[in-house]
């Protein structure tokens, strides 16, 4: 019977959640009083909801489920970011002075090969490299397509292959544009 009611509860803390975008302890022991439960069983409820609430800062979130897809899709930007972030360390340590930014992001000026879809292929100038995406410069507009780019790793013998979604584009200059971009695949390949 408590169970029941404890499941009943539970679900009204989390639609209380994801309507306001977080639950705290004073408003869960309000529900429970509401619905005619002992206040003291608070966090018994949190242990039903679980799955759907995620504590932070004194605040209970809600969070959606997320499915195998989108957790697919997470592992796989954790892991894009972490080799990116590798080759910002090596780029770090290779080039003199420091970078002032609070960002993890580098002037990162090499020439880069870009593959459009249709099968073009362009040289550019990459400018920034963050852990999440790409800024090339060049005389190609290239927004909202999806281009691959080989990026030099070291003495040139190897490079990143990545995957890049261009997510915006302006003029710099007289046929001069600046493409930025997201990662959305990576792998290395050693050049022969």
């Amino acid at each position: 019977m408590i169970s029941t009611n404890l499941q009943g509860v539970a679900e009204l803390v989390v639609r209380e959640a994801r309507r306001q975008g977080y639950i705290l302890p004073r408003q869960i022991r309000t529900v429970l009083k509401g619905a005619g439960v002992c206040e003291t069983l608070w966090q018994a409820v949190l242990a039903v909801a679980q799955d759907s609430l995620t504590y932070r800062k004194g605040r209970y979130y809600y969070s959606a489920p997320v499915s195998d897809r989108v957790r697919e899709e997470q592992s796989r930007q954790s892991e894009i970011q972490k080799r990116i972030r590798q080759v910002i360390r090596n780029h770090r340590s290779a080039k003199e002075g420091h970078d002032r930014r609070g960002e993890d992001r580098i002037d990162f000026v090499q020439p880069v090969k870009v593959r459009t879809e249709e099968g073009h292929e362009y040289t550019l100038f990459s400018r920034d490299l963050s852990p999440s995406g790409i800024r090339l410069i060049g005389t190609r507009r290239l927004l909202g397509q999806k281009v691959r780019i080989a990026i030099p790793i070291g003495d040139g013998s190897t490079h990143w292959n990545c995957v890049v979604r261009i997510l915006w584009t302006c003029a710099v200059g007289e046929d001069l544009v600046e493409n930025g971009g997201t990662f959305l695949d990576l792998d290395v390949v050693a050049e022969k």
